[in-house]
């Protein structure tokens, strides 16, 4: 990968620019330019001062690219959409589209492959979130269906991450062949999935605010509420078992994502990091999620301090050759949020 393409991916990602740093080279590169494309994905779909019919459009082209022997229209999307871009490193992003799909084209063709599959499915997903959610602001607020479709949601932006993410270890790192591969693949996605969902609880008043209710409309029904209910923070103790409930299930996929972890060969130290970061950063998140004061009201905000972070850094490092160890910070971390569920339950 350029260096300048590097420089771009650690601008628009701190938190994956460290699971990268440290994995395998032959894992590096692919899994690099993977996230820079899925990034540009993910800047054209929100950038909401452009018409949705044209952020369509414009994935549409980033779809045809994939299968393009050559650049033929990235030049029209970054124009398209860097003008109203303002925050610079998106900007920056989206006029290297040339480059990352260079880049890409460079791939062996099993990792392009990989690649171009994990690029389909998450632009499918981006479409049909531009499809479901047709406002801009709380005016004219939409909320999922179902829990099915909550799932659905989920899979489409980050399960199938943890897919593409097993497959190339798989194909990458020989320790890994004993793996069942529809176990891990099956894990890996509850491994995404978890992360989305603390994304989804962590930004449910912002969400909110721009027209997006990820919350079942018929489980706000069943507690007597409708997705404009929730703009008013007032509505938070009506709506408290179910978020309570959907923070066990995220709980419970975090259970796969250390079963996932811990299925990483001790001797594949850097990929087990990889894992244990995002997945210990996460569960610290799910317990303050579970301490936010009102996650209705907008000015409250659920965020890790860097201190934090930092030692999750470098507690897991020390302890990522045993199981025992890394257990010991997975466990704490879900008897604190468990612990929070608890009391408020018995209130």
């Amino acid at each position: 990968m350029p260096e300048s393409l590097r420089r771009i991916l650690t601008r628009v990602s701190r938190s994956f620019a460290l699971s990268l740093r440290v994995l395998h080279p032959s894992l590096r590169e692919p899994m690099g330019i993977a996230y820079l494309l899925a990034r540009a994905a993910d800047t054209i779909a929100d950038t909401r001062i452009v018409a949705r019919p044209e952020r369509l459009r414009a994935l549409d082209l980033l779809r045809q690219e994939l299968d393009l022997a050559a650049p033929s229209r990235l030049t029209e999307i970054a124009q398209g959409l860097t003008g109203p871009q303002r925050i610079p490193a998106e900007r920056d992003l989206l006029l290297a589209l040339p480059a990352c799909f260079a880049a890409y084209r460079e791939l062996a063709a099993d990792d392009r492959a990989r690649v171009r599959l994990l690029l389909l499915t998450l632009t499918e997903g981006m479409q049909a979130d531009l499809r479901t959610f047709p406002g801009e602001d709380e005016g004219a607020l939409v909320a999922l269906e179902s829990r099915r479709d909550l799932d659905r949601y989920t899979y489409f932006a980050a399960g199938c991450v943890g897919e593409f993410w097993t497959d190339m270890v798989m194909a990458h790192r020989s320790a890994c062949g004993i793996w069942q591969p529809e176990t891990m693949r099956r894990l890996g996605m509850r491994f995404g999935q978890a992360l989305q969902m603390t994304n989804v609880l962590r930004d449910l008043a912002q969400d909110l605010r721009i027209g997006r209710c990820y919350l079942p409309r018929e489980e706000l029904a069943a507690a007597g509420l409708t997705p404009p209910d929730l703009l008013d923070s007032a509505a938070i103790a009506r709506l408290r078992p179910l978020l309570d409930d959907l923070l066990r299930t995220t709980m419970a996929y975090y259970e796969d994502a250390w079963a996932y972890t811990r299925a990483v060969p001790r001797r594949e130290g850097r990929l087990r990091l990889a894992c244990a970061w995002p997945m210990l950063i996460g569960l610290e998140t799910v317990e303050a999620i579970g301490r936010a004061g009102n996650l209705l009201d907008p000015t409250v905000t659920v965020k890790i301090p860097r201190s934090a972070v930092y030692r999750i850094l470098l507690r897991s490092s020390l302890g990522v050759w045993s199981n025992t160890a890394l257990s010991r910070q997975v466990r704490a971390r879900a008897r604190r949020a468990g612990a929070v569920l608890a009391d408020r339950g018995a209130r």
